[in-house]
């Protein structure tokens, strides 16, 4: 069984912001496997269904973005489901706009989501970071916060739907053949690009 969990804030005013990248990507996989996200428990809304055989639940934690941990602890924890098969796909102003980065396991870096969680169940866990790059002019929590602009769009609208594919092929392969198909390095280069 997996659990592919979206990070971000639930509330109108931050529907479309760039620290819902993780939200996007789970609403977005939900549409393509016709999974309706109406069940509330686990400080979560989610839906669950079944991928190869395998029970999946997509689940974006309602508690606010820096207490992620909770959330996901009580849904691992309500499943039993092993670190390793929580797949959580998140925002990160450490990767530019446009690039996807999948990796197995690692610190939780400036994210609070993925501090919350990390602080909670350890880093075992594979994590698909969605990059949005950063302002150095603006402040980080403003930056975060504001919704992506129309060109900002064009870019992530695509990314977050590799994004959202990775967590299938993670879930139907393995790990290292999502990393290998779908590790996006640099904005506007569609390509495969095997990490070392």
């Amino acid at each position: 069984m997996y659990i592919i969990a979206g990070l971000g804030n639930p509330g109108k005013e931050y529907t479309s912001s760039r620290h819902n990248s993780g939200y996007m990507a789970v609403e977005y996989l939900a549409e393509k496997l016709d999974i309706k996200l109406n069940k509330l428990k686990f400080n979560s809304v989610y839906g669950d269904t079944s991928i190869n055989g395998e029970k999946v639940v997509l689940v974006k934690p309602v508690t606010y973005m820096n207490r992620s941990g909770i959330a996901i602890t009580e849904i691992i924890n309500f499943y039993k489901v092993p670190a390793e098969n929580l797949i959580v796909i998140y925002d990160d102003i450490d990767l530019p706009l446009g690039s996807l980065r999948i990796r197995p396991d690692g610190s939780s870096g400036t994210h609070n989501g993925m501090k919350s969680i990390v602080s909670n169940i350890g880093s075992g866990f594979p994590r698909i970071r969605i990059g949005i790059g950063r302002n150095e002019d603006m402040d980080l929590a403003d930056y975060v916060l504001q919704k992506f602009s129309p060109s900002e769009r064009d870019v992530i609208s695509a990314i977050i739907e590799k994004a959202a594919e990775a967590a299938v092929e993670i879930v139907e392969k393995d790990i290292d053949s999502a990393m290998q198909k779908y590790n996006i390095k640099e904005r506007g280069h569609e390509r495969n690009v095997p990490e070392s």
